[in-house]
């Protein structure tokens, strides 16, 4: 058998057979990959979990490590999915506006028998509230006059009005004795659905892990104190050592370039830096020739500079061409991220001449299109154009896929 093995090694029959045997390895790894979905999540350590704002900052920011399994990869760009389980409290809570122990027997989405206490820790939304439920919720009761009052298009702005800051348990809670079958709760809440983090991490530098950037939400309202689920799960219940479902998610929207040479601008204010820091490392890892500038911003520079070590030391080692910071809270006149683009309006133009890639993430209803009024006031000057043309030219870059946004 070793003879023969040496009599063909390097030969064409050994080629044709390893190119076989690679092409089926990915295969698998691919098919190994895949398995791991919202349904049927990867159960991954919490390797790492700690705070990435220092205190006294108004923001509870955390950077989270994530064991990941042999054959599940990702790239910059990609999300990962995590699975939160409602925390115990408020599933208490909710329990004692419903009349209900918890042990009561019901059927999940999947019709497998579980405990009413697991159903809403683990099934079902008990979190922020939606129209869809008090819909739902009001269908139960339809002579309730103050449920009449927050179903119907007609009663959409009042209905909305209701659900802002609230959970299930404030509506379980203003209208009493309406659930009278716990299996009712399935046609009234959504399920408990997986939060889709962006990954702040290369698998080249971190082949073993996943990596993401979460701002904890809580605050008060309406007399409870609130968090977001997942990330307060994390903020709260993730310690390092425990366990968390996951998935990862493939986001082909948002990627580098292939050419490895091109430049890149990325906009990255608050957690919006989390896929930049993946692309960072990707491009560091790779030893890319573009050049790289991050716009980065957040509120104080003592308390929440976000990876601002790895960063300053990207500078240093040349990954980094430029980074601007914009903090919004150290001077009396708010800067942010669009600001610093308009400051530096000139050099923007010219990386984008030279076939830069420009990307964003983060919040979309008020950075995202303020910095694409400052892209767009940026092209304009810089080819003594109109804002008529600057629209003609950044729609040219999104047809070469040269401007694409993550955002939120």
């Amino acid at each position: 058998m070793v003879a023969f093995a040496n009599a063909f090694c390097g030969g064409p029959f050994y080629h044709r057979r390893m190119s076989e045997v690679l092409e089926q390895e990915a295969q698998a790894g691919a098919e190994h990959a895949r398995k791991y979905t919202r349904n049927n999540p990867y159960h991954s350590n919490v390797n790492v979990n700690y705070l990435l704002t220092a205190e006294g900052s108004e923001k509870e920011t955390r950077h989270v490590e994530l064991s990941l399994e042999d054959g599940m990869t990702y790239t910059p760009g990609d999300a990962v999915g995590i699975i939160p389980e409602n925390r115990i409290a408020a599933v208490e809570d909710v329990l004692k506006a419903l009349g209900y122990k918890g042990d009561e027997r019901v059927l999940d989405h999947y019709k497998v028998e579980i405990s009413l206490e697991e159903a809403l820790r683990t099934r079902l939304g008990i979190g922020k509230l939606s129209r869809g439920s008090v819909g739902q919720f009001a269908k139960l009761a339809p002579e309730v006059e103050g449920l009449k009052v927050l179903t119907g298009p007609d009663n959409r702005a009042r209905a909305e009005e209701y659900c802002w800051g609230r959970e299930f348990v404030d509506l379980a809670t203003d209208f009493p004795g309406i659930i009278t079958d716990p299996q009712q709760l399935f046609h009234v809440l959504q399920r408990l659905t997986p939060r889709m983090y962006s990954i702040s991490s290369s698998q080249k530098v971190h082949p073993d892990s996943v990596h993401t950037t979460v701002r904890v939400i809580r605050y008060e309202a309406h007399g409870r104190d609130r968090q977001g689920v997942a990330s307060g799960h994390i903020g709260d219940r993730a310690d390092e050592g425990t366990q968390m479902p996951i998935f990862l998610h493939s986001n082909n929207n948002f990627r580098l370039p292939e050419d490895s040479s091109a430049p890149v601008i990325m906009i990255g204010p608050g957690t919006g830096i989390a896929p930049f820091r993946a692309f960072l490392e990707e491009r560091q890892a790779d030893g890319a020739k573009g050049p790289n500038w991050l716009f980065f911003g957040e509120q104080r520079s003592k308390l929440d500079f976000l990876y601002q070590q790895q960063l300053e030391g990207m500078v240093k080692d040349g990954t980094l061409t430029h980074l601007h910071t914009a903090f919004s809270r150290d001077q009396h006149n708010k800067v942010y991220v669009q600001d610093r683009i308009q400051e530096n309006a000139k050099e923007v133009f010219e990386w984008l001449e030279r076939g830069a890639y420009f990307y964003v993430c983060g919040d979309a209803t008020r950075m995202a299109k303020d910095v694409e009024n400052a892209l767009l006031d940026a092209i304009a000057k810089g080819s003594n154009g109109t804002l008529e043309h600057a629209a003609e030219y950044l729609a040219a870059m999104k047809k070469q896929k040269r401007y694409q946004r993550d955002v939120y």
